[in-house]
């Protein structure tokens, strides 16, 4: 059984303020992009022992570290599952703030759920994805939701993009999720992105901002200069995705 987790894009991010735990309370929309996959596929195991596989951009570390090794144990506290074989051909580019681990990690819920007909509801996937990662239970539904609290607290949004040619650069540069909040002040904004988000793409250049942005430029002006580009060739909108490092344009026409 094979599936293909897709990434998302943040539609603005406002750190609005610190938690006692040490997380941050935020809000942000976040919008899902299908045509920029990873492969995550899963088979009984031939050896009578689960098995890893990761083939394509390279990740690095202990494979059992791995957010989708995560998920399979994470089930396998609480239900009997059988050994599989696991393989992952990432596509999704590391540190750049699509959220293609938390992608990998939700799917792989759902293809559990679905390949030994676990029979879970979304709101237990939504909990199960909660516990390996923030941008986890997104992708659960992967709908476009307006993301509150530490970005697991969710409200749909009627929001489409479909009538927009979406360009996502990823620079050859990767910024930490740590990195990143470590150069930002929470604040309260002036206007809630609720409010916000409801003008017409024309008229976010000005009001819709991501909160990581000027820390992260001030680290790496080389993303800053990607979205100057954007602009420069003609984008409606164009913003850092997450906490980085790749930047998104809106069009209008075709990208040549």
């Amino acid at each position: 059984m094979i599936c293909f987790p897709n990434t998302k894009i943040n539609l603005g991010l406002h750190i609005l303020s610190k938690r006692p735990d040490g997380y941050h309370n935020i809000e942000t929309v976040f919008y899902p992009v299908n045509n920029l996959c990873d492969a995550l596929e899963i088979v009984p195991a031939g050896g009578g022992k689960t098995t890893f596989s990761q083939t394509g951009i390279l990740v690095g570390g202990n494979p059992e570290d791995n957010l989708v090794m995560k998920a399979y144990r994470l089930l396998k506290e609480d239900y009997t599952l059988p050994e599989i074989a696991i393989y992952l051909r990432k596509q999704i580019p590391l540190g750049a703030g699509l959220g293609g681990g938390s992608s990998d990690a939700a799917f792989m819920i759902k293809l559990l759920n679905d390949f030994i007909s676990l029979n879970l509801s979304i709101e237990q996937m939504e909990t199960y994805a909660g516990r390996i990662g923030a941008d986890c239970p997104f992708f659960i539904q992967n709908r476009p939701v307006f993301a509150e609290g530490t970005g697991t607290v969710f409200s749909p949004v009627a929001i489409s993009l479909q009538a927009y040619n979406l360009v996502i650069v990823k620079p050859p540069v990767s910024v930490s999720t740590k990195e990143a909040y470590a150069q930002v002040k929470p604040h309260q904004p002036a206007v809630s992105l609720k409010d916000i988000i409801c003008l017409p793409v024309t008229e976010w250049k000005n009001l819709l901002v991501n909160d990581f942005e000027s820390g992260v430029f001030a680290l790496y002006p080389e993303i800053e200069k990607v979205k100057q580009q954007l602009y420069a060739e003609g984008a409606v909108y164009a913003s850092m995705t997450g906490s980085g490092s790749a930047v998104f344009g809106l069009f209008e026409k075709p990208v040549k």
